[in-house]
């Protein structure tokens, strides 16, 4: 099973393109839910995430419904600054769970009915009211990493993409 990082409707190609190099170097799954505020043909894009396309597995979906009705049993959490607890205070240690961190566009987040509906399962990453958001790329690293760390890294060692 895998980590899954899911970009509701980016907008900007380089933090889509440097998430797909922290999917590479951690052999996670990216998921792209349309509409894109970018072409994945886009220079930017592949700019950033330099000669590691190869390396990735990326889905496109229509809508985050498809997405969760394609995993039925996958862990699904929502980062968003509303968020009922932090990050690090989830178990993400069951390697052979699916879990899912589904982040929203950049200048907006994900749409409040998507928030809403799924309140308990909303993540924050705790920050100073100084920013508005942390970036987008380096909110993902944050979260892949902190369940590779409970997973001691065990993906790592995998050879293959995720599945």
């Amino acid at each position: 099973m895998s980590i899954h990082v899911v970009l509701h409707e980016p907008e900007i190609p380089a933090n889509t393109g440097n998430i797909a190099r922290t999917c590479a170097g951690t052999n996670s799954c990216l998921h792209l839910i349309h509409p894109l505020g970018f072409s994945t043909d886009d220079r930017m894009l592949k700019r950033a995430g330099c000669d590691y396309w190869p390396h990735v597995k990326v889905e496109h979906h229509n809508s985050i419904e498809e997405l969760m009705d394609k995993f039925p049993e996958g862990h699904f959490y929502f980062i968003e600054t509303i968020g009922n607890q932090h990050y690090s205070q989830v178990d993400y240690s069951e390697a052979q769970e699916d879990y899912f961190f589904v982040f929203g566009k950049e200048t907006k987040g994900l749409p409040e009915s998507l928030t809403n509906k799924f309140r308990d399962n909303c993540l924050l990453i705790p920050q100073t009211q100084l920013v508005r958001s942390l970036n987008l790329s380096n909110a993902a690293a944050i979260l892949v990493y902190e369940a590779m760390r409970q997973q001691a890294f065990s993906a790592i060692e995998q050879k293959a993409f995720c599945e």
